[in-house]
């Protein structure tokens, strides 16, 4: 155990070095046995701004040095040679690693946390059933009850009442309740005006924290405290439990159901229910590695497509609201556009159908998402990890299996990359000359990633924050609490680390 007590007392010893304001040649300084974690530690408080600088002042790529047997070396890089080299020109030998999945077990084999032959026929069926023809009406559908039944009343409520609401709270209660509709079928009303605790949305955001946390410790700690069952490390175990509990229910539920309809394989033509029909009674011949009979395989499925939507949209429609308080000409010019484009969206009296083509009008609106996702990335970090030693495009030596990560918050900062403006609001930039929208490459703008795992639920995730801003936009007022501090929590989804109050009105 002596090399896990080094570390420790080598930073001990250089505590007094930097009590004080430390410079910025000290903070990557590459410590004989503990690596740079001494400035990393003074630095996490702002992580993702200390990574803008550091990638800005370091021609966008950077080696980190972690202490000596922990794991934690990394190529931080924002470079768009190397971004477009690693996940499209030459994909294959990148992957998510073996060290990814462990640190992930927690959701097993959940679509990001797979490679090879089981994350290319994930991907197939995840397509087949998203472009079933009969998905966008579920989803508009879905979408349109949970305003009518779930944020209206709430908004109402509070509206009238007068109370302090926390928009990121609402908004990942929606985006959890929609999912849900669409994976299982059943609706958890965890968005309500007295806003209950959902047992399965607590455990999702209790594991997603631990991930966290494996990832900033030494794999040997966390290691040791999983073996022990200690500290957060118990609360994925309990998330874990409570994950195989819940969705059996939903799982055997469905089953019955469909047993019930004594209906065989999923038609293209069938109507379009929810994903885990679909995928119970997908035909297996077509993609033999996927087992739909094992309920494991369709837990998987569930938290799959719950992890890939719940928090970045939530994320997404958060940090917009907020800049959208901070920049109300862009509010003025949406607002004239949806007057232009849209009927007013009364819920109740079914006026505004949300349907895609009418959402597809709103060019500004797409502008302002983009940009606001530019800049707060609803994933702060990818990952990838090589599977054969290789040089990247900016020079860099990589090893087999090492850990390359790509901050998606520096990347949207970046000068060299954006231009001097890089760190403004502006939904301008992603307007063309002709008034359409401005294609961005994947590999510059990554908010729904790149290549073959570029994001399938894309249209879904932007139709949804269309939907409701434009509905919000067309019937309240959002006022942000002046003084609250605005800071991103450091985790796997860049939400606010404090919420977002605000306050609502009704507009008349």
């Amino acid at each position: 155990m002596a090399f896990i007590c080094i570390p420790i007392v080598c930073f001990l010893i250089l505590l007094p070095l930097f009590i004080k304001k430390p410079s910025t040649s000290f903070i990557v300084t590459n410590w004989p046995l503990i690596g740079m974690l001494p400035g990393l530690l003074m630095e996490m408080h702002r992580i993702y701004d200390f990574a803008v600088e550091l990638l800005e002042s370091s021609n966008l790529t950077f080696q980190l040095k972690g202490p000596l047997l922990s794991g934690m070396d990394m190529l931080a890089t924002v470079d768009p040679a190397n971004i477009h080299y690693m996940l499209s020109s030459n994909f294959s030998n990148y992957n998510k690693g073996p060290e990814f999945k462990e640190i992930f077990d927690v959701f097993k084999d959940v679509i990001f946390n797979v490679d090879a032959e089981l994350w290319e026929n994930f991907r197939k069926t995840a397509q087949v059933i998203l472009n079933h023809q009969g998905f966008p009406r579920l989803s508009v559908s879905a979408t349109r009850s949970k305003l009518k039944n779930g944020l209206v009343p709430l908004f109402d409520h509070f509206a009238k009442e007068g109370k302090i609401l926390d928009l990121q709270d609402v908004f990942r209660r929606f985006t959890f309740d929609t999912l849900m509709v669409l994976i299982t079928g059943s609706d958890p009303t965890s968005l309500s005006i007295d806003m209950p605790e959902n047992e399965f949305d607590k455990a999702l955001t209790e594991a997603i924290g631990g991930i966290l946390y494996r990832k900033i410790k030494p794999r040997f700690l966390w290691r040791l405290q999983r073996w022990m069952g200690l500290g957060i490390e118990k609360k994925m175990l309990e998330a874990n439990d409570i994950f195989y509990r819940l969705c059996a229910k939903y799982i055997s539920a469905k089953r019955e159901e469909i047993r019930l309809q004594g209906i065989s394989h999923h038609s293209t033509n069938e109507e379009f229910k929810d994903f885990l029909t679909s995928y119970i009674k997908l035909d297996t011949t077509k993609y033999e590695i996927l087992n739909t009979s094992d309920d494991l395989f369709l837990k998987d499925v569930i938290l799959s497509y719950i992890v890939a939507g719940r928090d970045t949209t939530a994320s997404a429609l958060t940090w917009f609201f907020w800049l959208l308080s901070e920049n109300p000409k862009v509010v003025a010019k949406i607002q004239q556009e949806i007057n232009k484009n849209m009927q007013e969206s009364e819920i109740g009296q079914e006026k505004s159908s949300f349907d895609p083509t009418e959402l597809n009008k709103l060019v500004y609106l797409h502008s302002a998402l983009y940009e606001s996702m530019r800049l707060y990335p609803p994933v702060p970090f990818e990952h990838t990890s090589p599977v054969k030693e290789d040089v990247l495009p900016s020079g860099h030596k990589v090893d087999a299996n090492s850990k390359i990560i790509i901050p998606l918050y520096a990347l949207g900062r970046m000068k060299a990359v954006w231009g001097e403006d890089a760190s403004e609001f502006k939904p301008e930039r992603w307007i063309s000359n002709t008034g359409s929208l401005r294609h961005e490459p994947s590999f510059k703008f990554l908010a729904f990633n790149a290549g073959p795992r570029s994001c399938l639920g894309k249209q879904l995730a932007l139709n949804m924050m269309k939907t409701v801003t434009v509905h919000i936009l067309q019937n309240y007022d959002i006022h942000v609490i002046k003084g609250q501090k605005i800071e991103p929590f450091p985790g796997l989804m860049l939400l606010m680390k404090h919420g977002l109050s605000v306050t609502i009105t009704k507009r008349v």
